[in-house]
């Protein structure tokens, strides 16, 4: 039987964890500081609000899951961070998000729940925070591609 050095027994490879952990770190980077050196700030913030959108969409399915609703038009978004009361009976201790994100123009996002359709709506309006617009200008939400 071979001894093993004491030096080889110490060394270690990376946890699959932290390699994803780093690989999640260089996408954020990669989305927030890459296109700003490359010149296309603006597509970097529809990228931003899009991925934002979906990060909502999720908690909001998950807040559906366990309360048979989502939150009410007057609960809005605030619900995923703190719990709206009786709306929720199963809520969650700690949130479904951590904290409400703005859009990339520092505004709120926007959230519709209609009710009995059971279709929500989140978006944001753009960069000129009026409906409608084209390119930089137009309104992204969980209906956009």
């Amino acid at each position: 039987m071979p001894l093993r050095s004491p030096i080889a027994k110490r060394q270690r490879g990376f946890t699959l964890l932290e390699i994803m952990i780093v690989v999640v770190i260089l996408g954020v980077l990669g989305t927030m500081i890459l296109p700003n050196i490359l010149g296309r700030p603006d597509e970097a913030r529809q990228v931003k609000a899009k991925q934002d959108i979906g990060a909502i969409e999720s908690a909001l399915e998950i807040y559906r899951l366990d309360n048979f609703n989502y939150p009410s038009a007057d609960a809005g978004l605030q619900a995923l961070v703190e719990n709206p009361g009786d709306e929720a009976p199963n809520w969650k201790d700690g949130g479904y998000l951590k904290k409400l994100a703005k859009d990339p123009w520092k505004r709120d996002y926007i959230y519709l729940n209609p009710g009995e359709r059971g279709e929500i709506d989140i978006y944001t309006l753009g960069r000129d925070g009026a409906p409608g617009g084209e390119g930089p200008d137009a309104d992204i939400g969980n209906w956009s591609e």
